[in-house]
């Protein structure tokens, strides 16, 4: 398995896009507007894929203010979760943080989450709160 960054408005962005939906937006009767991916133009994206080409997982980086970098829109196919993608997104985003002079990444995580990020040292910062419907907690790790 191996992680790389890929373009937006590229065939394997269009892939991601297509695997966040179904990840993260269909089970919430959720669609993806033209005018939120627009809004990606300027976002690192990360893709993870197998021996084979195949898309397992991706996530969505968006530089913020102050050396921030949110982590954002993780998603990992079905069959493939629990099985160590999530871990890599996670460490190629903290790579890609550091090399890009970034001192903390943020993300707002879903409650069901939270362990995974605690595993990585990313720690609860403030009270829950609702996005999408779903309870949330924003999260950080110094690097």
């Amino acid at each position: 398995m191996y992680v790389i960054e890929i373009e937006f408005a590229t065939p394997q962005y269009d892939e991601t896009v297509r695997l966040r939906d179904k990840i993260l937006r269909k089970p919430l009767n959720l669609e993806f507007e033209a005018k939120d991916l627009a809004q990606e133009y300027a976002d690192a994206h990360l893709a993870c894929y197998d021996e084979y080409n195949n898309l397992l997982g991706c996530c969505v980086l968006s530089p913020k203010e102050k050396g921030q970098l949110k982590m954002r829109q993780v998603a990992v196919d079905e069959p493939f979760q629990r099985k160590g993608i999530g871990r890599l997104l996670v460490d190629a985003t903290e790579a890609y943080a550091k090399q890009n002079d970034f001192k903390e990444i943020v993300l707002n995580a879903r409650d069901v989450a939270i362990p995974f990020y605690e595993k990585q040292a990313y720690k609860k910062v403030g009270k829950p709160f609702t996005e999408v419907s779903i309870k949330h907690y924003k999260m950080t790790k110094k690097l």
